[in-house]
């Protein structure tokens, strides 16, 4: 015969095991269903540059500029945020996303920063019907928040070349890159200091632009053959 106690015993065990199992897949199941939180590459801050540098008069012999859609490397094509902690091997953020690919939220981004330099007559994403005398095609090489250093760093890299959209030559191009230090090791300090890397490097790409228009200009007016510029840092 069963000892009653034992058999009290086993059974609030039993109930204790049941307990424990139900909260463990509550807790899972929680943490699974937790919403993503959405972030942006911000164009208020791009807006907000140009107003503190407002463009010179634009000349109408200047010309006209046609940015093409950015492409992004492989892993830094999707909507995920990505971050490193060791070499060669690259992470997403399981609860934190881009509002759209940062392709995507580049190209405008990109218009409004070389329109800021005043150095064309317009500035224009493609598709368009509108023909240009220059086009600037882009690449994301990495957007990424860098914690193999503290505090973790955001870091942007995106390559350009700028095209004479008649001959199809290569005018120039250039590889920037740029590290803002995050105010806090979470994903949301890493977007605020890659919004301030893809900041400065749009400044540095409206310069770069501006230039390669300029040195295209002086060299028709001479009646010379544009030649290839590398500008790399």
């Amino acid at each position: 015969m069963i000892n009653p106690s034992l058999a009290a015993l086993s059974r609030l065990c039993t109930v204790g095991v049941l307990l424990a199992l139900v909260g463990a897949c509550s807790a899972l199941r929680s943490t699974a269903m937790l919403p993503p939180s959405f972030y942006s590459l911000d164009s208020a801050k791009i807006e907000a540059g140009a107003a503190r540098h407002p463009p010179a008069s634009t000349s109408v012999a200047a010309p006209t500029l046609i940015v093409s859609p950015p492409h992004a490397s492989a892993g830094f094509d999707s909507q995920r945020i990505a971050y490193v902690r060791e070499a060669h091997k690259l992470d997403y953020f399981a609860h934190a996303e881009w509002v759209d690919t940062p392709a995507r939220m580049l190209a405008p981004l990109i218009v409004a920063a070389v329109e800021s330099s005043g150095a064309f007559r317009s500035v224009v994403l493609t598709p368009t019907a509108a023909a240009g005398d220059l086009r600037v095609d882009s690449e994301i090489v990495r957007l990424q928040q860098d914690f193999a250093s503290q505090p973790s760093r955001a870091r942007f890299t995106l390559r350009a070349y700028v095209m004479d959209s008649t001959t199809r030559r290569v005018l120039a191009w250039r590889v920037f890159d740029e590290s803002v230090a995050a105010a806090s090791d979470d994903p949301y300090g890493g977007v605020v200091a890659a919004n301030r890397a893809v900041q400065t490097v749009l400044e540095q790409l409206a310069v770069f632009c501006a230039t390669a228009a300029g040195q295209r200009q002086a060299t028709a007016a001479k009646g010379e053959t544009p030649a290839s510029n590398d500008a790399r840092r």
